[in-house]
């Protein structure tokens, strides 16, 4: 039986009114921002053509406060799937011309739904936040529509990589489930990320506070570190996240999209024989040691602004899809602090838990000292580093390039902590702390008996030569068997591109557990 015309026309107009959303006015007053709508976020995103929409025709049930008569195109979220370079992708974005992309008990509904169907059939899911926070006209079942959507979040995290893309306001509680998934990507204009806004800070604390100061894109991006990537607008802010998941597999059950038909080549690099200097008191820019190191120098920096004293990424070595942690000596002079490491045991675990293997090059003196550090729980956020290498069960190659002192020695992923290959360059200084330091333990009761200044400071340099040939070198822990093998530096890429093929097929047998109890 033919569909009447009066069907096919009812269709028609029910399509274009939610194709329209909020109106052709308020669409067009956006475009005047730089704004792009909800659909067309999804339709840049997306492969052309590829688009599955869920739910295009739900609608509020809300009878409070006049609710009744007002219709909400969509119930102010859209949602689908499609191909991303031809990969399958689940996202939602809210539409903020439709009741300012107020978050309903259907509008969450469609939200956790979309997920729900990414963890089941193992595809990403995209998430762009656009809204102005719970509908206050439906009470108690806005909240439990936040609450349902955390719970989603949380049981797809680890299981499918979920990106967050702020890209307008984004307060209270909506805040939270950007902040259980995996990357936040954030605009840097016409954007707010924050718990509190500035009239409630001034109420319950007297602070006078801009959100400048607390809620933008670079203020998450420089002090607090609750966001990963800034992105320029819209359209930048989801070529960032197709970038991204092109290192991420599409689930937790298969492997990153490795190019395992690139030959392994025994590159010879002879830069590397000169990229740290002589002193080893003389910063350097660790980026340029991974340029020299990744396919066509391409490495895809996660919170660049961030703790600058740890660098961490993705990138790929002779194809086999790569994460990077590193010790920026050039910042803090690579030194360990509370948000450095935050921010490498973060990124370690997500590594872990899409099946990267993981690259740690090793330039650290130590931990920060300082009173701040100490009462701010430098103990505690140091674990984290520890716990996340130690229950990482991905292939860990570790390369130290030249200071490797202390627990930062083991921090920065060990043998003994779970690295299957440790290489080290020959100007590699292992050892429990330099030797400065060494010999006033050492020999400090001995020095303090000389009382002839020049005869003090030439006993004192002896003992430092010693300590140093023995101790400030690779050859120790080599000897020792923590390091595989002391390499000539302009060999690293091919030394390290054979260890990652040679660890690919790695297996790991954990203890039986509920979770483990990392610090936080």
């Amino acid at each position: 039986m033919a569909i009447s015309k009066e069907k096919m026309q009812e269709l028609a107009e029910r399509r274009e009114t939610a194709l329209n959303a909020g109106g052709k006015e308020k669409i067009e007053a956006r475009h005047q921002k730089g704004l792009l709508s909800a659909r067309e976020r999804l339709m840049a995103f997306f492969d052309e053509g590829s688009f599955q929409e869920f739910g295009m025709h739900v609608q509020h049930d809300c009878h409070n406060f006049g609710m009744e008569k007002k219709k909400l195109p969509t119930d102010g979220v859209v949602c689908g799937t499609g191909l991303v370079n031809g990969r399958p992708v689940a996202a939602f974005s809210q539409d903020f011309t439709v009741s300012g992309g107020s978050l309903g008990a259907n509008h969450a509904k469609k939200i956790v739904d979309i997920m729900q169907f990414a963890a089941k059939t193992g595809m990403p899911v995209v998430g762009v936040n656009d809204s102005g926070g719970a509908r206050i006209q439906e009470g108690v079942a806005s909240l439990s529509g936040y609450a349902q959507i955390f719970r989603a979040n949380v049981e797809n995290s680890g299981v499918i990589p979920q990106i967050s893309i702020i890209a307008g306001p984004c307060a209270g509680g909506a805040a939270y489930s950007p902040a259980l998934m995996d990357f936040i990507i954030m605009t840097e204009k016409n954007s707010d990320l924050f718990i509190c806004g500035p009239q409630v800070i001034k109420a319950a604390m007297g602070e006078e506070a801009t959100l400048d100061m607390f809620a933008t894109a670079n203020a998450h991006a420089t002090v607090s570190g609750n966001i990963h990537l800034v992105a320029r607008d819209d359209k930048h802010a989801l070529e960032l996240a197709a970038k991204l998941l092109s290192y991420l597999p599409s689930n937790n059950m298969q492997e990153p999209p490795h190019d395992l038909s690139q030959p392994v080549v025994m590159d010879y690099d002879p830069v590397l024989n000169d990229i740290v200097p002589p002193d080893s008191n003389t910063g350097y820019n660790v980026k340029d040691v991974i340029s020299r190191l990744v396919d066509g120098g391409e490495f895809f920096e996660i919170q660049e602004h961030f703790a600058k004293n740890v660098v961490v990424g993705f990138a790929r070595i002779q194809g086999v899809v790569i994460g990077i942690i590193a010790n920026q000596p050039n910042f803090k002079a690579g030194c360990l602090d509370i948000d450095a490491s935050d921010k490498a045991a973060r990124f370690i675990l997500t590594c872990n838990a899409y099946n990267i293997p993981m690259l740690t090059l090793v330039d650290v003196p130590g931990f920060m000292p300082g009173l701040a550090q100490e009462r701010g729980g430098i103990i505690r956020h140091g674990a984290k580093v520890l716990y996340a290498y130690a229950a990482s069960t991905v292939p860990m190659i570790s390369l130290v390039m030249r200071k490797a002192y202390g627990g930062a020695y083991i921090a920065m992923c060990c043998k003994d902590l779970g690295a299957d290959m440790s290489f080290a360059w020959p100007t590699a200084e292992i050892a429990v702390m330099g030797a400065k330091g060494a010999i006033n333990v050492l020999y400090g009761k001995e020095l303090k008996k000389i009382e002839d200044p020049k005869e003090k400071a030439e006993t004192a340099a002896k003992y430092r030569a010693e300590y140093s040939a023995k101790f400030e070198s690779p050859y120790q822990a080599a000897g020792l068997g923590k390091v595989t093998d002391v390499i000539e530096p302009a060999q690293s890429r091919g030394v390290l591109a054979m260890a990652f093929r040679a660890t690919l097929s790695k297996r790991a047998v954990t203890t039986p557990k509920k979770n483990g109890n990392m610090p936080v």
